[in-house]
């Protein structure tokens, strides 16, 4: 069975003309599906009833279903979803005052080990395919309309999107491609753990959307002690292939920094930052660490991060405290897991 969301334009009038249809059911289609974000075909109304029936036997919208929904106190939600071989991810939607962000998944697991990533307890499964992270953002969309839209996007889900670089960059052109999705650049951020091959791609081949490194740490012995990629990668090679990342003058590169209670929170580590960040357009997000069951982690004190915010600021960093949101869901940095029952997991029928 085909799913519309995993063809081309192209592809899809090759589709609608196998089934003898007229051109304009191939645009009708495309609309509704990226446009009107409709989820099924009994949605699209100009459609005649036979036709949707006719096309539902041997077509679905999308790839993937939401069998779980979680809404935190402080409004996130976060879905559940089943791809068609059984396999699970998350998606995080975020809302602030001014923009609403989904925090979309590229892989289902993480090879990349980092200490402090609940993700990365589920090792690596597989990657995912552009058109199952399309799928989380459209059926999002879906949730949200008519009355708000998602405004922008972030790669900062389950897994490494470099480590899945050519599905990533497929996803991408369709987020900002105006007969797709449609967003600006300058809404859609990749984020990696310092996955040094892949930004040196993206800067030649891009799209030149957002960049955002997880940085976490000031010295090569304790980056690479919570996070392994730091063993291939040293933060010499990191940050020259930040220096050299092609941005536009009004851009920057978004450092984040998870803050651990006395592990990375010392005015040293303060100092360090802006010496290693000289030549490089950026700003940091400091983030303190969300605790979960099990990890060997602490929270730092709210002392020491803004005695560490304001050593970055003297130093001519801006350097905002996130937020975390949907701690209480396990929805927040680092937290995404994808728990789910046996029944949950079973393949969707084709």
């Amino acid at each position: 069975m085909i799913t519309l969301t995993e063809l081309s334009t192209k592809e899809l009038g090759a589709f609608t003309l196998r089934l003898d249809l007229p051109a304009y059911r191939a645009r009708q289609m495309h609309k509704w599906v990226y446009q009107s974000g409709c989820g099924s075909f009994e949605q699209m109304t100009d459609l005649p009833k036979d036709l949707r029936n006719r096309l539902s036997a041997v077509a679905r919208v999308r790839s993937l279903e939401e069998v779980g929904r979680q809404v935190s106190r402080d409004g996130t939600e976060k879905y559940l979803f089943r791809l068609l071989d059984g396999e699970t991810v998350e998606s995080v939607l975020m809302f602030d005052a001014d923009r609403t962000t989904l925090c979309v998944s590229s892989q289902v697991g993480c090879a990349m080990g980092c200490r402090f990533c609940v993700t990365g307890s589920l090792g690596f499964r597989r990657n995912l395919r552009a058109h199952e992270i399309i799928d989380q953002v459209l059926h999002s969309r879906e949730r949200l309309k008519p009355e708000s839209d998602i405004t922008n996007i972030v790669f900062m889900g389950m897994g490494e999107p470099f480590e899945n670089f050519e599905e990533v960059r497929m996803a991408l052109e369709r987020l900002i491609s105006p007969g797709y999705v449609g967003l600006s650049k300058r809404k859609v951020t990749v984020s990696t753990c310092g996955h040094v091959e892949g930004i040196q791609r993206l800067g030649r081949e891009g799209p030149l959307v957002n960049l955002a490194i997880s940085l976490n740490a000031t010295t090569d012995d304790m980056r690479s002690e919570i996070m392994p990629v730091n063993r291939k990668w040293p933060l010499k090679e990191l940050l020259q292939a930040c220096r050299e990342f092609p941005l536009k003058p009004t851009r920057r590169i978004t450092f984040e920094y998870v803050m651990f209670g006395g592990l990375n929170d010392t005015p040293d580590d303060a100092r360090r930052i802006p010496r290693l960040l000289k030549g490089i357009r950026s700003k940091v997000n400091l983030i303190p660490f969300n605790a979960h069951e099990g990890s060997r982690f602490r929270k730092p004190d709210e002392d020491r991060v803004l005695a560490f915010q304001q050593i970055l600021a003297d130093g001519g960093l801006t350097a905002p405290i996130r937020k975390s949101k949907g701690a209480d869901i396990a929805a927040a940095c680092g937290q995404l897991k994808a728990a789910y029952s046996e029944e949950k997991k079973r393949p969707r029928p084709a």
